[in-house]
């Protein structure tokens, strides 16, 4: 009997069983072992997945240490249209290092191509798209661009979008969302693309009133670095190994979820932005603590 072949990609019911498929593949599976710019890593080209219920986009694993402010910072960083160095810096100090002039940032600003307007008096590619949603729910155009090929003229460019586009699609009730990435770091920025990315999927889905559908993830470059494979190796013994899973249910997006909201939680905790970085353990939260407790019912 001839084997059906596999066109789609494989669906998890949540983000970490998705990330530890993908670690152990990229880590005993790699196509290719290069450097480039001198960062040794293993590789696969053209990579998929897809997660059932977006929501559960954290893995809680001992081994893989996350720190959810920083994750629901940068979601609000994007949210809110913004490219300052400022606000991200001071929960992730290391990232003025991609900054070009030392206040902004450049392909990495997600947020600011897709909730800004184009132009002074014109309306943000996120709501075009939501526009078109609402009047032709069917439609395959709901696309927001991020890459753009101006990056490719920067020499020795610290930080090209590895972002090339998310694409939203409405299907009986639900709101899908796709992302297209150049390139991911499959230990590293993959966690905090998929947790934005499925904030902006269900903020979208609270504008249109709609259900939360499906996400999935494309990659044209996966990869991770030599340097983390002995720690990959042990976040999946460590999956393997233990029982029973934990687990901490999301809550819903309330449904009054507007960018007034995400102004005014980012207003209530920028005086808090001079109290000093969050630690690489999310111990502390000196900064975006009060955000958070003020907006517990808001997002």
């Amino acid at each position: 009997m001839k084997e059906e072949p596999v066109l789609t990609p494989p669906v998890y019911p949540d983000f970490e069983h998705a990330y530890l498929d993908v670690l152990g593949h990229l880590v005993d599976g790699s196509e290719y072992r290069n450097a480039p710019r001198g960062n040794a890593a293993r590789e696969r080209i053209g990579l998929s997945f897809q997660i059932a219920d977006p929501r559960a986009r954290l893995p809680y694993l001992a081994e893989r240490k996350v720190n959810p402010v920083w994750h629901f910072a940068e979601a609000l960083w994007y949210l809110a249209g913004r490219n300052d160095v400022e606000m991200l810096a001071y929960y992730a100090p290391h990232v003025r290092q991609f900054s070009r002039d030392g206040r902004t940032m450049g392909g990495s600003a997600y947020g600011s191509r897709m909730f800004n307007p184009p132009t002074d008096d014109g309306t943000s590619p996120f709501e075009q798209v939501l526009e078109l949603l609402r009047t032709e729910q069917d439609s395959k155009r709901g696309l927001l661009p991020i890459f753009t090929a101006d990056e490719l003229a920067v020499a020795d460019n610290p930080d090209m979008s590895c972002v090339v586009a998310l694409h939203l699609l409405v299907r009986e009730g639900r709101l899908h969302m796709v992302c297209y990435m150049r390139a991911n770091d499959c230990d590293r920025g993959l966690l905090s693309d998929t947790f934005s990315f499925t904030m902006i999927q269900e903020f979208a889905a609270v504008q249109l009133g709609l259900e939360l559908g499906t996400y999935t993830h494309h990659i044209g470059s996966a990869h991770v670095g030599e340097r983390d494979v002995p720690r990959i190796r042990r976040v999946i013994s460590e999956a393997e190994l233990r029982t029973p899973r934990r687990r901490f249910p999301f809550p819903k997006m309330p449904a009054g979820t507007s960018s007034s909201t995400v102004a005014d939680l980012l207003a209530r905790g920028a005086a808090a932005y001079g109290a000093g970085p969050v630690d690489a353990g999310g111990d502390r939260d000196p900064g975006l603590r009060p955000v958070l407790a003020a907006g517990a019912a808001a997002v």
